[in-house]
């Protein structure tokens, strides 16, 4: 069990964050709901808690902690805003899944003109190629790796209402992913980043991307139904699990004649 922050009463000079000698000035302060945040969340990395389950009440939290409810309730509702656990009304609080309706298409922020995506109905999935390979020097360097280290390249074609829409590459480091096939990818009909979860027990929390203008070269030409020199989104996605693990690298390309791409910021 993780050791329990001090109660706020019993604080020392250790929970008021200073440290060193007098002349020492540089806070080190913690809010106690941030420590309890810390701890959870050290839990969830864990798998106490897996994806889906419901955690302990806010009464057994703080009893664990030996803090008030209303500091753990600080704590969860820090967590809740980060999408890593999700509130129900009169049942409990549980761990976010990605297999949640309201959740599948978190990461994805290309839109159909008109209506939304689950009005458009579920994604047609071709998986083209799942292999297994040592990682390039640049790959490498994104996912955290050694150049070499194992990894793997999966590539596939998403279409929305049968009309192809993306061709992504996805590259993820081989030890969590260790088994993962050509032949789990095509015949897992959920969101990707569920079957990684159920599986292989890695959740995906953030993300951060960098989008611009392209044109179609040949392969993506041919994938997408579109001419050579078509253009095109470009959307390169580095995921995290906890503790800012990077643990995908996901390369797409987007048509956008009949889609857009929203983001909403705050």
């Amino acid at each position: 069990m993780p050791t329990p922050p001090q109660n706020p009463s019993d604080a020392t000079s250790a929970d008021t964050g200073v440290t060193g000698s007098p002349e020492n000035t540089a806070p080190a302060f913690s809010p106690l709901y941030q420590q309890i945040k810390t701890l959870i969340l050290r839990s969830l990395q864990a798998g106490e808690w897996k994806p889906g389950d419901m955690i302990p009440s806010e009464f057994d939290l703080a009893a664990r902690f030996r803090v008030s409810q209303g500091t753990v309730r600080k704590a969860i509702d820090a967590l809740a805003t980060d999408n890593l656990l999700v509130r129900r009304q009169g049942k409990g609080t549980f761990v976010a899944t990605h297999a949640e309706v309201h959740t599948q298409y978190r990461f994805l922020h290309v839109l159909p003109d008109v209506g939304t995506l689950e009005e458009q109905g579920p994604s047609e999935r071709h998986i083209i190629e799942c292999r297994r390979l040592r990682a390039p020097a640049e790959i490498a360097r994104q996912l955290a790796l050694r150049t070499g280290d194992a990894v793997l390249q999966v590539k596939r074609v998403l279409a929305f209402g049968g009309k192809p829409a993306i061709v992504e590459e996805l590259w993820l480091p081989g030890g969590p992913f260790k088994g993962l096939t050509l032949e789990t990818l095509s015949d897992d009909q959920g969101p990707m980043y569920a079957l990684f979860e159920t599986q292989f027990g890695v959740r995906m929390v953030r993300a951060q991307e960098k989008i611009k203008a392209v044109s179609a070269d040949a392969d993506a030409a041919t994938l997408l139904g579109v001419a050579p020199g078509y253009p095109l989104l470009s959307v390169e996605r580095l995921a995290f699990t906890y503790n800012d693990e990077p643990m995908e690298l996901r390369r797409g390309l987007y048509r956008t004649d009949d889609h857009h791409y929203r983001n909403e910021l705050s």
